[in-house]
Order: C-alpha cells, then structure tokens, then sequence
C-alpha cells in the first residue's frame, strides 16, 4: 500500500512550512493550538483532526481537497502573498 492520507497531509504541511518560510510556532500561532499539539501532529504521534484541516485550509489559503492532494499539489497551488523570498531560507542580520 502507497503513503497514507495522514503521512501525505505531514509531508504537506512540511512542504507548505518550507515554502512559507514560517517556524512550527509561526503554524502553532495560525492554527490556535499549543506547540506541544502541532509538533505532535507534524511528527505522526498525533493525527489530524477534521477541524486542523479546516484551519489549515484558512492559514494557508488552499482548500482541504487540495491539502490532501500532496505536497506538489499544495504547493502549485500556495498564493503568491504566503511564499517566503527565499524558499527553505531565513533572513539573518548580521552587525558588526
């Protein structure tokens, strides 16, 4: 049997993180729920509720169908105004 429904919504909300640059307390804050619960659910210990789904569908703009399609999918998908500069990267100011 292929990836399961919940393995392919973790590798989505990871790619989805990536892409948006944003930190797990940047998802934790979007989502309303504790850290604790978000790095359950990101890790697999926890699945994802019918209600994360439908926050995650607010937080990042793309519909639940479409979250569940995969990460390519999602990500084709990601509006412009929600992608990081830089994918995978953050900004550092260095003084000196």
């Amino acid at each position: 049997m292929g990836t399961s429904t919940e393995e392919l919504l973790r590798d989505t909300v990871g790619a989805l993180l990536r892409a948006t640059g944003e930190s797990q307390a940047d998802l934790t804050h979007g989502l309303g729920l504790s850290q604790a619960q978000v790095s359950r659910k990101l890790s697999g210990r926890h699945g994802w509720a019918v209600a994360d789904l439908d926050r995650l569908s607010a937080h990042y703009g793309i519909a639940v169908v479409d979250l569940v399609s995969g990460p390519t999918h999602a990500l084709k998908l990601l509006p412009d105004k929600r992608r990081a500069a830089v994918i995978g990267g953050t900004q550092t100011v260095i003084t000196v």
